[in-house]
């Protein structure tokens, strides 16, 4: 419009590196397309003009937990000339209505993570797999552990419950796998492993915890209880890596593993796979992790247990042999 004060309307375009015909455009009208847009009206007659808010809308106050389908299907069942083709309208006009007229939402605020700051440990249950070695089910849990920036993921296989000895070992394979430690360490509230226990237990657990951070310098922090969201950042992955695993037993034809140690090895290569495709953002945060301490500190306990004549004993509901003298 500069250069069109001074020149004809092809040399304003030229100057301005556009066509003539944009130019002749905007000489008979000035507006932006999206401004010339005339509103999209209405192609077909409202099928749901006479029943929804005599009706359906009468429904949704009285039980807001009814699914859209529920709906539908008793409008059919009251008004059957209306026809099946009006489902996904009937969904989108319910939507709408609960977007204004529904229940408050929970809003959860977006975090952004910083690099070396956040690790994320759990515990998921893999009975549903179905896993078993040498035809015995295996009765197992999975050890997960992730950094919540970069996404880097430690798997361990755990006999029997969630305990302190199985976190320890598990978080300190995957600090030693990674080659550093974050400076925040996050769980859930760990009632699995002490809440049947009396407060002095329940002390010497959480002094034994703290020992453990401070050895490798990371904040030990909980999310709140029944707030799952908080651990998202590992709550979510869990359900991601249980189905990759799925999938590749789907691929591998069986579920049976000949020893204990072949199923490690399976979990293992499944989750190196996993790290490769984010080596480069996995490399980014190695940087700046914390360095690692000199050793490992303890990751077992000692517990005095009855060994049978049969040179067995069960230890958290695990039976173990041992030599029989």
């Amino acid at each position: 419009m500069k250069y069109r004060q001074t020149d004809s309307p092809p040399v304003a375009a030229a100057k301005a590196s556009f066509s003539a015909s944009t130019a002749y455009r905007i000489e008979r009208d000035p507006r932006f397309p999206s401004q010339r847009k005339a509103p999209r009206g209405r192609r077909r007659p409202d099928p749901l003009s006479d029943v929804f808010e005599t009706e359906i809308v009468p429904i949704l106050k009285a039980a807001p937990g009814l699914r859209p389908v529920a709906v539908f299907e008793e409008m059919l069942r009251r008004h059957p000339d209306l026809g099946s083709g009006i489902r996904r309208t009937l969904e989108r006009r319910i939507r709408a209505w609960r977007a204004i007229h529904g229940e408050e939402q929970e809003v959860i605020f977006r975090q952004t993570h910083e690099p070396g700051q956040l690790g994320l440990s759990d515990f998921t249950d893999m009975d549903e797999l179905g896993v078993t070695v040498a035809g015995a089910p295996l009765d197992h849990r999975l050890y997960h552990f992730r950094l919540a920036y970069c996404g880097f993921e430690h798997a361990h296989v755990v006999l029997g419950g969630e305990s302190f000895v199985a976190l320890a070992e598990g978080l300190q394979n995957a600090l030693w796998s990674l080659g550093g430690a974050p400076r925040e360490h996050r769980t859930d509230s760990l009632s699995a492993a002490f809440c049947n226990l009396d407060r002095d237990a329940r002390d010497d657990l959480t002094q034994r915890y703290e020992a453990l951070c401070a050895h490798y310098g990371m904040r030990p922090s909980r999310n709140n209880r029944g707030v799952a969201h908080e651990n998202g950042s590992i709550e979510g992955p869990h359900g991601h890596l249980k189905r990759t695993i799925a999938d590749a037993l789907l691929l591998r034809g069986t579920v049976d593993f000949d020893d204990l140690a072949t199923y490690r090895g399976f979990i293992d290569e499944i989750v190196s796979r996993r790290n490769a495709r984010n080596a480069k953002r996995i490399d980014s945060e190695r940087v700046v992790l914390q360095e690692l301490p000199d050793r490992r500190t303890s990751d077992y306990e000692e517990v005095i247990v009855r060994v049978t004549s049969s040179g067995g004993f069960t230890l958290r509901k695990v039976f173990y042999t041992v030599p029989s003298r």
